[in-house]
């Protein structure tokens, strides 16, 4: 075995250590005039980059989301409207031309809804029968069917109800390894999620012939759908609901639910209404009235007390599903394994 004298490997240590470290000098640092980076989105944004040896700049690109911002010449300010930008945190990266070279540097900040919630009550309109066995997942009304998707393992189904009577019209019952989540009907199709087995599932409205299987993009987990005739809502147990196109069932996009002092975590089951995303709250007794083009809370629905107008057993779980009929203002409210379902009318409080 040849060896090599202790001051060579000293030597070799070295040199690939300093082959290794190579990251580039950060030069540049965003920075706005406003000097904080939480920020309501009816205030301006005013960025300009910190030049920390002084080089000479020739001019600025900012970009966020993939979409430009502007451009500033050297390094003048740049005012940046927000009142347009989605919700949450969002990264600005600026690209800094500077001697023939450039540099791209990035910083978060987090924009947040302009206007406090409105506050919502409800009073209870009709009491009719449900599948007290049923976990509820999912909600929905299509050409008068009640459609409910529900879930735990070896118990998941898709099932087609008559509301008024609670009797169950059609069942299909999912394999033993997944465990059903939202439910959305679009185009004569039903969409129907899993909850960590990364699937999602089409069958025939009016058959619940299973057609097709899809899988997740980036989304974490699958939980709660709703359509607006021409986009899929997901929401994924965080505070994201993301949109899929119909056809591919690619996640496109997303907002994340926030107001004007801070983001709703574990939103769930989803509910199309009359152009706002209505949302369950996993474990509150409240439902969000989101706006779905930038994610800001509008308003929320206050349930608390309709839990106890249901009968009282061990396997009675958390309020979950929305469904809404057509009638402005009204909504049709279950939970999981209740045995009743409300239709109730909200209004807001005075």
């Amino acid at each position: 075995m040849k060896t090599y004298p202790f001051c060579f490997v000293l030597l070799l240590s070295s040199l690939l250590i300093s082959c290794g470290d190579k990251s580039e000098e950060i030069l540049f640092e965003i920075q706005s005039k406003e000097n904080k980076t939480n920020l309501p989105i009816n205030e301006n944004l005013t960025l300009v980059v910190q030049n920390q040896k002084n080089l000479l700049i020739d001019s600025v690109a900012y970009e966020m989301r993939g979409q430009q911002l502007g451009t500033s010449s050297k390094n003048e300010q740049l005012s940046v409207r927000l009142t347009t930008v989605k919700l949450g945190k969002n990264t600005i990266e600026a690209t800094v031309y500077y001697s023939g070279k450039k540099q791209t540097v990035s910083k978060e900040y987090i924009f947040l809804s302009d206007s406090k919630p409105k506050l919502y009550d409800y009073k209870v309109i009709n009491t009719y029968p449900h599948d007290s066995n049923a976990y509820t997942q999912g909600l929905e009304f299509y050409s008068g069917v009640l459609y409910e998707s529900t879930g735990q393992y070896g118990k998941s189904s898709l099932r087609k109800t008559d509301y008024s009577t609670g009797q169950v019209l059609q069942k299909v019952d999912l394999d033993r390894r997944y465990f059903g989540e939202g439910v959305t009907v679009l185009n004569d199709k039903v969409y129907q999620l899993t909850w960590r087995e990364n699937t999602g599932f089409v069958y025939d409205a009016e058959t619940l012939e299973k057609i097709d299987s899809f899988v997740y993009g980036e989304s974490r987990e699958g939980w709660g759908l709703c359509n607006d005739g021409t986009t899929i809502y997901k929401s994924d147990g965080t505070e994201k609901i993301w949109t899929l196109n119909p056809k591919t069932l690619a996640e496109e996009d997303y907002i994340e639910i926030y107001t004007n002092t801070s983001r709703i975590k574990s939103v769930n089951e989803l509910e199309w209404v009359d152009g706002k995303i209505f949302a369950n709250v996993y474990q509150q007794n409240a439902v969000a009235i989101i706006n779905p083009d930038n994610g800001a809370v509008e308003g929320v629905i206050n349930l608390d007390g309709l839990q106890k107008l249901v009968t009282q057993h061990p396997a009675l779980d958390v309020l979950n599903g929305i469904a809404y009929k057509g009638e402005k203002n009204r909504l049709f409210i279950t939970g999981k394994n209740w045995d009743k379902l409300f239709e109730i009318e909200f209004f807001e409080k005075e």
